[in-house]
């Protein structure tokens, strides 16, 4: 069943459209929260919060467009770059490492860390900066379909990218993560 006949379901109010709707698409808005935001509990908040707007806005649906996907990779970067306005203004510290109990080997420890540098240095980006390494790296949007997810013209979305992939590879290159004249 295509976008548009899904949400004609949806703006009737039939549960088994929004069932399949949530089966398409719940796990990618859960990663984009994810890796947004760094927290489980989060991720699933803006999952239920994008896939809530949708329903409530079924009606207003315009056939044609780009998708809910699309509509829903918007939704939830603004709900995640709304989270992490707010928790400025809260003034919440960095969350604690976690500790691992399991003894692992010298391999998998390496590779944990190394993993755990690099979502660190995604991490510290600015919002937008982090929500174009996202959508583009880890969900494979192409830059037009990431770009309208932000609410970007594609020129600014690129230089935006660019200056994502520059801060980030510095802050690896800090890390130790990529050597001098390496790229990420």
């Amino acid at each position: 069943m295509d976008d548009d006949a899904l949400m004609a379901r949806l703006s009737a109010r039939d549960a088994a459209a929004f069932r399949l709707v949530v089966e398409r698409h719940a796990a990618m808005v859960r990663r984009i929260g994810y890796r947004m935001l760094g927290e489980v509990t989060e991720a699933e908040d803006v999952a239920q919060e994008a896939l809530a707007r949708l329903w409530e806005h079924a009606a207003r649906w315009r056939p044609g467009g780009p998708g809910i996907g699309a509509w829903l990779h918007r939704v939830s970067v603004n709900a995640c770059l709304d989270r992490l306005r707010k928790r400025r203004f809260v003034g919440e510290g960095e969350a604690p490492d976690r500790a691992d109990d399991a003894p692992l080997a010298d391999m998998l420890i390496e590779r944990e860390q190394h993993r755990a540098a690099v979502v660190a240095c995604v991490a510290a980006l600015a919002d937008r900066q982090r929500a174009a390494i996202v959508l583009t790296y880890y969900e494979g949007l192409s830059n037009i379909m990431a770009a309208d997810a932000l609410e970007m013209n594609i020129k600014a979305f690129e230089s935006l990218l660019h200056r994502a992939r520059k801060t980030l590879q510095d802050s690896l290159r800090r890390a130790g993560i990529v050597g001098e004249g390496m790229s990420a």
